[in-house]
């Protein structure tokens, strides 16, 4: 459980982080100004649960036992210039394959336009890391040079050592990626905060964002 009364030990303030609205599409997206930080993963990485704890706000990104749910693009505003996007989890075997397609055609769609999007967060159940879906966003993303920060989550069901060699052993893979970082997190604990924190206020730190539009094309 999130205590809201701890705030985060981050640069940025995340005390008026709050939802902006859910987007299915693109053109019905918040304006493409300023900078945005997007969350994706699989289905059940526990990208909802990650968001709640990095900005300290419990019940901010809706959890749920039945992965594979959100379909649509959740934004979240921090300051006018300054936003969270929840991406549509990806590669849950339940979800219908009509379904599935969309969710990859909406994601390719928001990854390859969005011209604001300063960064991704992907996140990986650390028991099961860079499995075949994963590689697939990876190889995709990188298509259009996005800087990736992976967040090797649920590191709290691992011993540490276990942990500590697969995060490393992860990275080993990870070398044919240029601009892909990894780290353990676990939302329960709270591990891991510290590096994300210095990886958002990295990402979002510019001097004038009123007037940021990413060129990355």
């Amino acid at each position: 459980m999130v205590d809201p009364n701890v705030p985060p030990p981050s640069n940025f303030s995340f005390s008026n982080v709050s939802f902006i609205k859910s987007a299915p599409t693109l053109a019905q997206s918040p304006m493409d100004t300023g900078i945005e930080i997007a969350f994706v993963g699989r289905s059940n990485a526990g990208k909802s649960s990650a968001i709640n704890t990095i900005t300290g706000r419990d019940g901010l990104a809706r959890t749920s036992k039945t992965p594979g749910r959100t379909q649509l693009m959740n934004y979240f505003y921090i300051d006018e210039n300054r936003r969270l996007v929840d991406l549509p989890g990806y590669g849950y075997a339940k979800v219908p394959e009509r379904v599935q397609r969309e969710i990859e055609e909406l994601l390719s769609s928001y990854l390859s336009q969005r011209q604001c999007l300063q960064g991704v967060i992907l996140l990986m159940d650390i028991r099961h890391p860079l499995m075949e879906a994963d590689k697939r966003f990876l190889d995709f993303a990188q298509q259009y040079d996005l800087p990736i920060h992976i967040l090797l989550t649920k590191c709290d069901k691992l011993s540490r050592g276990k942990s500590n060699l697969t995060l490393i052993e992860t990275r080993k893979e990870l070398s044919a990626y240029p601009n892909v970082t990894a780290q353990t997190f676990s939302a329960t604990h709270r591990i891991g905060l510290e590096e994300i924190y210095r990886k958002l206020d990295e990402w979002f730190n510019f001097d004038d964002v009123s007037s940021v539009v990413k060129k990355r094309f």
